[in-house]
């Protein structure tokens, strides 16, 4: 009877799991709440199943993310689990490299979609099809009245702050393929230090920025491509600094760390995306216009 369960091919057979269903069930609550907060902001409402979700503010949103946060840790947690298991086997790791590079590849398109706004607003800003944006921009660019960013301070620090930190997670890759542990703490601990670094700085930028987000196809365009890569940031920093604890607790061996060269390919692809935001969106940009010196 034993020969009847005993695994005889390379494929990863999933257990019953309830985390995709309730991971369904938190994203509705948050898509619901979302909506609602907004509707609560406006003075709206939100009359669903007899019940007005407006009234309930933030609440339901709430509740949603909480859940969403608890679901994604449990279901990491029993990925963490078969792994350490055994289950993820060459075949399957394959799988699991070629599913984080199709991952990458759609996060790059995301940020096409946020490049491609911010060039068609600065290359062509004074043929705009309606005349409220010509208006908006002047006919140049940056628009009339606005004052940028310079690109050599703030935005050249965390620019210098990223490859830094893209240098320590290669040096915690090659001290885990050579079984260094030390090394490999040691660089994750800086990489995942820099990452809160540039964050903290990103949003001191934010913070004594000249323009606003409102009003402004330059500070719309602005914030929403150099927002998402602080938001992706965050997310990075998070990701290595769960490898960072589990590699203390002795999780990974030269032979077997798919988690940890997926957090490298992450923070590497973070990296990379910030490079063109700062060549394009702060120093292209920048030429000509008004520097801020306050």
């Amino acid at each position: 009877m034993a020969d009847a369960h005993t695994k005889h091919h390379d494929y990863h057979l999933v257990d019953p799991s309830p985390w995709p269903f309730m991971a369904g069930i938190a994203a509705f609550l948050m898509a619901i709440g979302g909506v609602a907060w907004m509707q609560s902001l406006k003075g709206g409402a939100l009359p669903l199943f007899g019940f007005d979700f407006a009234t309930a503010h933030w609440y339901i949103f709430a509740i949603g993310l909480a859940l969403m946060l608890y679901v994604m840790y449990a279901w990491w947690a029993d990925t963490i689990k078969e792994g350490q298991e055994g289950a993820h086997t060459p075949v399957v790791l394959l799988h699991l490299r070629y599913g984080m590079i199709m991952f990458i590849a759609s996060e790059v398109m995301f940020f096409v979609a946020w490049f491609w706004a911010f060039f068609d607003a600065s290359l062509f800003p004074g043929e705009a099809t309606q005349a409220t944006r010509a208006e908006f921009t002047g006919g140049t660019w940056p628009p009339q009245g606005i004052e940028v960013l310079d690109p050599f301070h703030l935005p050249l620090y965390n620019t210098i702050i990223l490859l830094l930190s893209g240098t320590t997670v290669t040096w915690a890759h090659h001290a885990l393929l050579h079984n260094d542990r030390r090394g490999v703490i040691a660089g994750l601990s800086l990489t995942v230090a820099l990452g809160v670094l540039f964050s903290y700085v990103q949003y001191y930028e934010y913070a004594h920025a000249p323009f606003e987000f409102a009003n402004s196809i330059y500070g719309a365009t602005f914030f929403m491509a150099t927002g998402f890569h602080g938001f992706h940031v965050i997310i990075g920093t998070i990701f290595l600094a769960v490898c960072l604890i589990r590699a203390i607790k002795g999780h990974f061996t030269p032979e077997r760390h798919y988690a940890f060269e997926a957090a490298a390919w992450y923070w590497h692809f973070v990296d990379v995306v910030w490079l063109f935001l700062f060549a394009s969106i702060y120093v292209w940009a920048s030429f000509g216009a008004t520097i801020a010196t306050h």
